[in-house]
């Protein structure tokens, strides 16, 4: 009896088990039935979809169960018949059940519509919960489902109680060294799961179908939510890998480039005629500044004085686009120069150390690099990439934690220099401030440098010094547009006093625009940034007016500067004469590409949509083509994803 109380104390949490893999199994079936003749299984095809199949669900059953076995390893045996213990567990595993309830209704229409189980389109989903939530209500009837998930869920409680599982469970008592050996059990179980056991085993067979039924749903949410990537090749259109390269690498071809690898690479070495010049390079990413907010480009507000006054004495970039809608995708584009491959930013994904960036160029010349930040560089996996590509940083975070692996020198902003920070960070004024202080040291020391500077007071809550400007803190976003403006001017003002100034190049440009809504689904006005080269030497001025994108800026800058250099950069000179106008767009999932007036947009389920794009007012007009443009679309993005999974990015 005693050895029996040992064993049925846990007789929730197996039944719990018992009961999600059963469930589980026969959502397998059901999804194997709906796609029975694209799956085509055979009888090994069977035997790897369930057994394959049956070890993801372990270890969704055993991220399930853990928290509850801690939960009996630390609750005293001996108020396992309280009140407080019963309404608890009831509590719990009514939500438990419910929650699976929704995940598979969840997968079964996730399927229907992408014949995949969840990857990142379902982790976009979630950034987009109300567009989501609207669909879902206008496509299925909302209230009805969730009453019936509800039901769902009660009634297997209501069964377990009727088995008389929960009263079980209750009147029986394990001694310790059986709560902790059971508790270190699914411990080792979740570490085991959670770095060994990748959802990419699933990816063997040559049968896309088969491949995605092996898989659990929930494991592929939280692999997709992990790995921050969509699978290109799996989701979006494509063409021979050797046609995408050739096709790409003739794009990229110009008069001052040479091909370094007749393999599937865009490897190349540029050779410049003239005189190299080696100015130090501080690149200021302004957060969320959209090309309108300037008098330059139309805005009467008149909100950015400054900028509007470089912008008539410098080089300025009329029409260049962003890739993405958010800091890393901005990040991304300023140091890797590529295309923005489905998912998130490179910057924020797993493997993405030692990378071919623009610092590495950088630093083939001497130069020291450095990423400056007024928040946690640890928000986003910021220090961890730029650390992990030979940045040193500086910002205003916590220390270093067990784990931080990159091989950086690291300084945090001290109190003592801080004037104003909100949630994001310290402000603009005292983020320059440390970039002028650091650039002082490098040129006592005789070292010429690079720093990428990213600001953040243009973010919400919009607040900073008070006194600055006319309007007040935290009164919105053209506050907030108004002080960035003012702590570059100040910025410029200090910087030109000290000694290395005039011979240090000084760039401002938007990470992305202030918002991406607009009334279509990919709106080409709300990715048009604002770009200036300050301060190059013998002060050059002049708008550069082809249609380029973020990925263009330093292949730009390096071209000025007359730079020999090899190159695994997709960007290119935009002042090259072979240069040919086109931009890159994205969302997560959505991949944009615009030649002259030919719009692409390459979506999951290999949708291809084609437009003719009026920048005059920004319309998107219907187009059906098939040629060039669609070809070079798919080439550039194929190829980028093809580089980024197989290692081909690495310095």
């Amino acid at each position: 009896m005693k050895h029996r109380s040992r064993i049925n104390q846990y007789s929730l949490l197996t039944g719990f088990a018992a009961m999600y893999l059963s469930l589980s199994l026969l959502m397998r079936v059901i999804l194997l039935l709906v796609s029975i003749s694209n799956a085509a299984p055979t009888f090994p095809a069977l035997v790897r979809i369930f057994g394959v199949g049956l070890m993801f669900d372990i270890g969704v059953a055993v991220f399930f169960l853990f928290p509850y076995a801690t939960y009996l390893l630390l609750f005293p045996p001996k108020f396992s018949n309280s009140i407080i213990n019963k309404v608890i567990t009831y509590a719990g595993f009514f939500l438990g059940t419910l929650i699976l309830m929704f995940s598979f209704f969840a997968e079964l229409t996730f399927w229907l519509e992408f014949e995949s189980r969840f990857n990142f389109i379902a982790v976009d989903y979630l950034v987009y919960t109300y567009e989501v939530v609207q669909n879902i209500n206008e496509s299925y009837p909302l209230p009805v489902l969730i009453s019936c998930m509800v039901l769902a869920a009660l009634l297997i409680t209501w069964l377990f109680t009727k088995q008389g599982i929960f009263r079980i469970s209750f009147n029986s008592h394990s001694p310790f060294r059986i709560r902790i050996a059971v508790w270190g059990m699914l411990l080792g179980l979740c570490i085991l799961y959670a770095f060994l056991i990748s959802n990419q085993l699933a990816d063997t067979g040559r049968n896309r179908y088969q491949n995605e039924l092996a898989k659990s749903g929930i494991y592929s949410f939280f692999s997709a939510f992990r790995n921050n990537e969509l699978n290109y090749d799996q989701f979006y259109r494509r063409i021979n890998d050797d046609t995408a390269f050739s096709i790409t690498r003739k794009c990229l071809q110009d008069s001052r480039s040479q091909f370094l690898s007749d393999q599937l690479s865009i490897r190349r070495k540029i050779i410049d005629s003239g005189k190299e010049m080696r100015p130090n390079v501080i690149l200021v990413t302004i957060e969320s500044l959209s090309a309108d907010f300037m008098d330059h480009f139309g805005n009467q507000q008149h909100l950015t004085p400054v900028l509007d006054s470089l912008a008539k004495q410098n080089i300025v970039f009329e029409n260049m686009y962003a890739t993405g809608t958010r800091t890393v995708r901005g990040m991304e584009a300023l140091t890797l120069a590529i295309p923005p491959t489905p998912g998130s930013s490179i910057v924020r994904r797993p493997d993405n150390d030692n990378l071919f960036s623009v610092g590495a160029i950088f630093r083939s010349k001497q130069y020291a690099t450095a990423f400056f930040y007024g928040g946690d560089g640890y928000f986003d996996n910021m220090n961890q990439f730029f650390g992990s590509n030979g940045y040193d940083i500086t910002d205003k975070g916590r220390k270093l934690m067990m784990g931080d692996h990159f091989k950086a020198i690291r300084h945090q902003i001290p109190d003592s220099t801080i004037e104003f920070r909100n949630a994001w960070g310290i402000c603009d004024e005292d983020v320059y401030d440390v970039v002028i202080r650091d650039a002082n040291q490098k040129h006592l020391a005789g070292k010429p440098f690079f720093d990428f500077v990213m600001t953040t007071s243009n973010h919400r809550p919009f607040t900073y010094p008070e006194g600055r400007i006319n309007i007040p803190s935290g009164s919105g976003r053209e506050g907030a547009v108004r002080y960035t403006d003012y702590a570059i001017g100040k910025f410029l003002a200090t910087a030109s006093k000290q000694p290395w100034f005039r011979n240090t190049v000084i760039i401002f440009i938007a990470d992305h625009c202030a918002s991406s809504a607009g009334k279509n689904e990919i709106d080409v006005s709300k990715y048009h940034i604002p770009a200036i080269i300050c301060n190059l030497p013998g002060n050059p001025s002049g708008s550069i007016t082809k249609l380029c994108s973020q990925i263009d800026l330093f292949p730009t800058l390096f071209g000025i500067l007359n730079w020999n250099y090899v190159s695994n950069l997709y960007g290119m000179n935009v002042l090259e004469e072979k240069y040919q106008p086109r931009a890159f767009l994205g969302t997560y999932q959505k991949l944009v590409y615009l030649k002259q007036d030919s719009l692409v947009i390459l979506s999951p389920q290999q949708k291809v949509e084609t437009y003719k794009y009026l920048f005059a007012n920004n319309e998107q007009l219907p187009t059906k083509f098939n040629g060039n443009a669609v070809h070079e679309a798919i080439s550039f993005y194929q190829s980028a994803y093809y580089l980024y999974k197989h290692g081909g990015l690495k310095y």
